[in-house]
């Protein structure tokens, strides 16, 4: 088990020393332990490779707010230790890592599994929905409703010890960290880049899995050149948990017959990857059909004309939807229209794409601002929105409340009164948890 640094990850190791190196990956807010049951056949072919995301399962709590940062860590951790090429299986966002493992180190990997995976999960609001709710009222109410989303209703009723372990596992997580993990699930986005996993592929997920279900594996198999899917019944989102022996079998059957061996260039000495690897077999019977695709994977955005300045439209855009959010922009933009359209183009690239962009302010620090100045102005329609914005941005209702009071002063007291109102109503709906 190592201790790990701020680029560096928790992990430990099981398995002959000698053995190929397979990686498990966890789920946002569970630890290693996740994956107990699938250790000891596993360890049978592999030294098996097992890591805590940061501030899970007591691991040390430096926040890591990207998919690639997470990944960086990992194979950080995999150099200091002189892994250079291994297998891999995520969960949920272990995944993630998989997925981008595969797109941006594919010398590194040998074969992949990702377990309950999407290639987007979710929108962004919803994970930066449940970080203002963490931040506000801490883990408890998201540690409650995790059985909810990882285990079908009948498991979570007849495995109540494990259930319990559950809500232990979330709670025991540092909430920063989980914090900046739903951050890097929201800005996490492959669909367009499917088509350039090289590496041989399981997609693995539960037949009542409401999280990231059938069809979110149906459009990566669709999108993935060599995958293949496997449906587990009667399992939800933490499926090697639910069903622990019928993933161990995938994983073997599909790590046996699909490792990808490397081999050193002799006038480089880099690790080159084979091409066109074969397709491996799931099963001794005849296998499905290839799903046909259910969504279409977006292309890649073209590049922006040379005008001799960066167009700041698209970064534009791209900030003012972390900041308010997808569905409010996309209510606002469909409200446009030729009246008002150039209004809307100048507001994205100047105020989102130059301001809000500029980088001697934090965000933070700009929604502090921004408050203000709208309680200045009396803008109690505008001040709705940016108190959400304030939240998603990381202040909390308690800074919220201190600068609509040093608002009271420079501003006055109707107008601040005014404010509080507003505020009151819009920190009611966005930190109240779901049940």
């Amino acid at each position: 088990m190592s201790e790990s640094s701020s680029n560096t990850l928790q992990y430990r190791f099981d398995g002959p020393e000698e053995a190929p190196v397979l990686i498990l990956g966890p789920s946002l807010g569970t630890t290693w332990h996740m994956w107990d049951r699938q250790v000891p056949e596993l360890t049978r072919q592999w030294r098996v490779f097992r890591f805590d995301l940061p501030g899970h399962g007591g691991a040390p709590a430096y926040p890591a707010g990207s998919v690639t940062e997470l990944t960086q860590r990992l194979l950080a951790t995999l150099d200091r230790l002189g892994v250079q090429r291994f297998g891999y299986a995520g969960c949920a966002l272990g995944a993630g890592l998989g997925l981008e493992l595969a797109l941006r180190h594919p010398e590194r990997l040998a074969s992949l599994a990702v377990i309950a995976a999407s290639p987007r999960f979710g929108t962004a609001d919803e994970f930066r929905q449940r970080g203002v709710i963490v931040r506000t009222n801490g883990l408890d109410p998201i540690a409650r409703t995790s059985p909810d989303r990882w285990f079908t209703n009948g498991f979570a009723a007849t495995q109540p010890a494990i259930t319990d372990w559950a809500v232990q596992m979330v709670r025991t997580t540092d909430p920063g960290c989980y914090i900046a993990a739903c951050e890097a699930l929201a800005s996490f986005d492959v669909r367009a880049e499917l088509g350039r996993v090289g590496v041989p592929t399981l997609v693995l997920v539960g037949s009542d899995d409401q999280v990231t279900g059938p069809a979110e594996a149906r459009t990566l198999v669709a999108g993935i050149p060599d995958a293949r899917l496997a449906v587990v019944p009667g399992a939800s989102h933490l499926v090697p948990v639910e069903q622990p022996a019928a993933v161990t079998d995938l994983l073997v059957r599909h790590f046996s017959t699909a490792w990808q061996p490397g081999y050193v260039e002799s006038s480089t000495g880099q690790i080159a990857i084979p091409a066109a690897p074969v397709k491996p077999a799931l099963a001794d019977r005849p296998q499905p059909r290839q799903p046909a695709p259910i969504a279409e994977i977006a292309p890649a955005a073209a590049p922006a004309p040379e005008t001799g300045r960066p167009d700041l439209y698209d970064t534009g855009i791209k900030i003012r939807r972390e900041v308010l959010g997808d569905a409010h922009v996309d209510r606002t933009l469909a409200e446009a229209d030729a009246f008002s359209g150039d209004f809307q183009e100048l507001l994205t690239r100047y105020a989102w794409g130059e301001i809000w962009n500029r980088p001697g302010l934090d965000r933070r620090s700009r929604s502090c601002v921004t408050l203000a100045a709208l309680v200045a102005g009396g803008h109690l329609d505008d001040l709705a929105v940016h108190i959400r914005a304030a939240l998603r941005n990381g202040l909390t209702p308690l800074e919220i409340k201190e600068v609509l009071l040093q608002a009271a002063v420079y501003c006055g007291i109707p107008a601040a009164g005014s404010a509080f109102k507003v505020a009151q109503q819009v920190i009611r709906e966005e930190t109240t948890p779901e049940e």
